[in-house]
């Protein structure tokens, strides 16, 4: 079937009448975009924030009446004169999103694999990820980090919380690389299903990925390796329930921050555990540390 699209500039305040405008007149679908790289870093518990200014595109079928729908609209919206019709290329639509996942290396040993594409390192540490079950696919700096991290790690027989673990990716990692057991933690339990999938996708023992929501943690739980990627107002208000999680000696590794965030996330572990130098990419931070005391 042929498509074609609307394209409409449009401030943060006027998104919902454009929105509202355009299915009126018999969009298909709205998807608002930003219009000038305007970060939106860490919205509030329940907010759904948007640009100051945004793209808005309108899908119609081919067969829609250009005219007509610009004559509507032109009744609804103020300065409508900058819209413009676009027509899209017939494409398989169903496919043409996994030309943008191509395999990532992530340190010495570890690749990020979409399903469908062959590792590149046959003899790598490969995991197999299909974004389709999104969650996560390893290519945002705070993944990209923690990958980086487990892979210089001795992970052999250890036990690893991921606690936020989306897809699993960073839990899935841990146990390719060597660990004995994860425990994928995280709210959503459509993420826990998307870790337990890719656990199989890997060919990875189900008892060696145990999942949970935060509330079903068992009571005294401790772990050799602890991962957080969640971001840094969690990270803050996780930190003693993280910290009791972890074995004297064991290892932290937070991130989901920014570079600007490093010294108040540190500042409720910093008693427990000695960190080391964080590494960062594009303003994201990644801590990690070593637990005090006795092993």
């Amino acid at each position: 079937m042929q498509w074609i699209q609307l394209i409409i500039p449009c401030s943060r305040q006027l998104s919902g009448v454009v929105e509202s405008a355009a299915m009126d007149v018999g969009a298909l679908s709205v998807t608002l975009q930003d219009a000038s790289d305007q970060p939106i870093l860490e919205p509030a518990v329940g907010e759904t924030p948007l640009w100051d200014d945004c793209v808005m595109t309108a899908l119609f079928s081919s067969e829609a009446d250009t005219k007509i729908i610009d004559e509507q609209l032109a009744a609804y919206l103020p300065g409508s004169e900058k819209q413009r019709w676009e027509q899209l290329e017939d494409k398989d639509w169903s496919q043409e999103w996994k030309q943008h996942f191509q395999p990532l290396k992530c340190g010495e040993r570890l690749w990020i694999c979409p399903s469908w594409i062959a590792p590149p390192d046959p003899n790598g540490v490969n995991l197999s990820l299909d974004p389709g079950l999104a969650f996560g696919t390893g290519s945002h700096p705070t993944t990209h980090l923690c990958l980086r991290w487990l892979d210089q790690q001795d992970l052999s027989g250890k036990t690893v919380i991921d606690y936020g673990c989306g897809s699993g990716v960073l839990g899935i990692a841990a146990l390719l690389l060597g660990a004995k057991q994860v425990i994928a933690v995280d709210n959503d339990p459509q993420a826990l299903l998307a870790s337990r999938d890719n656990t199989q996708r890997n060919n990875i023992v189900s008892d060696r990925l145990i999942t949970y929501l935060p509330d079903d943690v068992p009571a005294n739980l401790q772990v050799d390796v602890m991962i957080a990627n969640i971001l840094a107002a969690p990270l803050i208000s996780l930190a003693p329930k993280l910290c009791d999680m972890t074995k004297p000696k064991g290892l932290l590794c937070l991130a989901g921050l920014l570079d600007n965030q490093i010294d108040a996330v540190s500042a409720p572990y910093s008693e427990q555990f000695e960190f080391f130098s964080p590494a960062i990419e594009s303003e994201w931070a990644q801590l990690s540390a070593q637990k005090l005391g006795l092993p």
